[in-house]
C-alpha cells in the first residue's frame, strides 16, 4: 500500500466536529494524521486539495447493485465503479437479489462479486423471511454469523403482524437491526404516486400517506412490545415525522432515513409520462417535503440513503403505472447534498454526518471518520464544480434518474477506500504510480 498525503483542503469531519484547513496523511490503509502530516512523512502520492473538501467516504444504507440475478438492469461492475465515481466508500445492499440473501450461501456469492471489483465495504442486508414472502422467518442467526448487518423484508410488506413480531422477536434476542420499509399493500392497492390533486388530475392510481403511516404505527407497537432495534427506511410524508419523534421521546430504539430525491422532488414535478418519477415510496406533497427536509436539520431523520434502483430501458417502457419504480441515484448524492446546503436546509457537516458519520453508527460499523488510526475511506470533492447528467458523464448501468440532461453541482475528485484510490477525475498529482496495486480510474 502507498503513503497518500491529501494537503491543502478543507477538513469536515463531523464525527470528531472538524472543519478546517488542512492535510490528511495515509499509509497501510489507515489514517495517520490529519490536519497536519509528520515532519517525517515522505508520500509516495500527494493530492493537492486547495478548494476541494476533504470528509469520510459516504455510506449509502440502501442500494441495488442488481447482481445476482438481473446484470440486464446493472452489474456489479457498473455500479461500483457508479459508486466510487461518487464518493461513496460503502454500501448496504438490499436482500431482494435472485436469488434472495435468505442463506449465507448467497452472502459468500456476493462477497466473492465484491471482491471480484477490489471494492470492499459491501454489506449485505438479511431476509427477515425465507425467499422475502413474509411467511417463514429466514435464519437470522446463520445470517448474521456470514456477515449480514441487519434484516430487512426490503419492499415486501410482513402482512402477517404475528410473523413480523416473531421476526422482531428472534432478531431482538440475537441484537440483530431491522431495516423497516413502512407499507401497508392493501392501502397501496397497486398506486403509483401520491394520492391527491395530481393522481386525481391524470387518473392515476394513488397510495395514500395512510399507507404508511399505519404500517409505522404498528411496526413502532411491536418495538415497545418487543424491544428490537428498528431502523426506518425512506420515510416520505409528514405524520411519519411525528410517530418517529413521539418514539424516541418515549425511548425506544429508532433510527430513519429519507432517500435523497424525496427531500428535492414532489407530486407536482412529475411528468405524468415520464417514468422516470416513478417511485416507490411516491414523491408526495410539498408540506411532506418540507417536514423531511425539516427533520433532517433537526436530527430526528438521521441519515440520507440514495435508495439506488437501476433498471433497463424495457422496465421504464409503458403506462406510468406499469414501469417499474425506482431512480439510478448514487451519481446525483453529492450534488443534490450540496443543494440542501445552498438552500439553507443544513449546514455542509450536517450534511456529510447524513451520509457518513450517522449511517455507520446505525449499522455499527467503525466508519464515517476521519479519525486517526481508522480506516482510510476518504471522499474528496469539489463543491463548485458542475456537470451535466449526460451519457458522457454517467457510469451506472441505469439511466433512469428525473435528473437527465440538468446541469448539477458538487463533483467528486477522488476517493479512496482503505488508503487505495479507486477513483479520480485529475491527472493533477505526484506519484509512483506503479505502488497503487488497484485500479486508478480517470474521468
Amino acid at each position: 500500500m502507498s503513503k497518500i498525503l491529501i494537503q491543502n483542503g478543507q477538513i469536515i469531519d463531523p464525527a470528531n466536529q472538524l472543519d478546517c484547513l488542512g492535510s490528511v496523511a495515509v499509509a497501510e490503509g489507515k489514517i495517520i494524521a490529519v490536519i497536519t502530516a509528520p515532519a517525517d512523512f515522505t508520500p509516495d502520492l500527494v493530492i493537492d486539495a486547495t478548494g476541494h473538501v476533504i470528509c469520510p467516504g459516504f455510506i449509502d444504507l440502501s442500494t441495488r447493485l442488481r447482481e445476482p440475478g438481473q446484470s440486464r438492469k446493472a452489474t456489479f461492475n457498473s455500479e461500483i465503479n457508479a459508486a466510487a465515481s461518487a464518493g461513496i466508500t460503502a454500501m448496504c445492499l438490499q436482500p431482494d437479489t435472485h436469488p434472495v440473501i435468505d442463506n449465507p450461501a448467497v452472502v459468500e456469492l456476493i462477497k466473492g462479486l465484491g471482491e471480484q471489483c477490489a471494492y470492499e465495504n459491501i454489506y449485505p442486508i438479511a431476509a427477515l423471511t425465507y425467499k422475502l414472502a413474509g411467511q417463514e422467518l429466514s435464519a437470522m442467526l446463520g445470517l448474521k454469523q456470514a456477515d449480514c448487518i441487519a434484516v430487512s423484508n426490503a419492499n415486501q410488506p410482513v402482512q402477517n403482524l404475528l410473523v413480523l413480531r416473531r421476526a422482531m422477536e428472534y432478531a431482538a434476542s440475537h441484537d440483530l437491526l431491522l431495516m423497516f420499509r413502512p407499507q401497508d399493500l392493501s392501502l397501496s392497492n397497486q398506486g403509483c404516486v401520491h394520492e391527491g390533486a395530481i393522481s386525481t388530475r391524470y387518473g392515476l392510481p394513488g397510495i395514500p400517506e395512510a399507507a404508511e403511516t399505519i404500517a409505522l404505527a404498528q411496526c413502532l407497537e411491536l418495538t415497545e412490545l418487543t424491544g428490537c432495534r428498528v431502523h426506518f427506511s425512506q420515510l416520505s410524508g409528514w405524520r411519519s415525522i411525528i410517530k418517529i419523534q413521539q418514539a424516541k421521546k418515549y425511548g425506544l430504539k429508532v433510527s430513519a432515513d429519507v432517500a435523497m430525491h424525496q427531500l428535492h422532488l414532489t407530486e407536482d414535478d412529475i411528468e405524468p409520462f415520464n417514468s422516470a418519477y416513478h417511485v416507490i415510496p411516491p414523491f408526495r406533497s410539498q408540506k411532506d417535503r418540507e417536514a423531511l427536509r425539516d427533520a433532517l436539520s433537526k436530527g430526528i431523520i438521521e441519515a440520507i440513503c440514495s435508495d439506488h434502483q437501476p433498471h433497463d430501458l424495457d422496465a421504464k417502457l409503458g403506462a406510468f403505472p406499469e414501469t417499474a419504480p425506482g431512480i439510478s441515484a448514487l451519481e446525483t448524492l453529492l450534488p443534490l447534498m450540496l443543494k440542501l446546503v445552498n438552500e439553507g436546509v443544513c449546514s455542509l457537516s450536517q450534511g456529510i454526518a447524513a451520509l457518513t458519520q450517522k449511517p455507520a453508527a446505525i449499522i455499527r460499523q467503525p466508519k464515517g471518520s476521519l479519525s486517526i488510526g481508522a480506516c482510510a475511506d476518504i471522499c474528496v470533492f469539489d463543491p463548485t464544480a458542475t456537470w451535466q447528467v449526460t451519457a458522457q458523464n454517467w457510469r451506472s448501468q441505469g439511466k433512469n434518474t428525473p435528473y437527465w440532461g440538468q446541469t448539477l453541482t458538487g463533483k467528486v475528485a477522488h476517493t479512496l477506500q482503505s488508503g487505495e484510490i479507486i477513483f479520480s477525475t485529475t491527472h493533477n498529482i505526484r506519484a509512483n504510480r506503479r505502488l497503487l496495486s488497484r485500479n486508478l480510474n480517470h474521468a
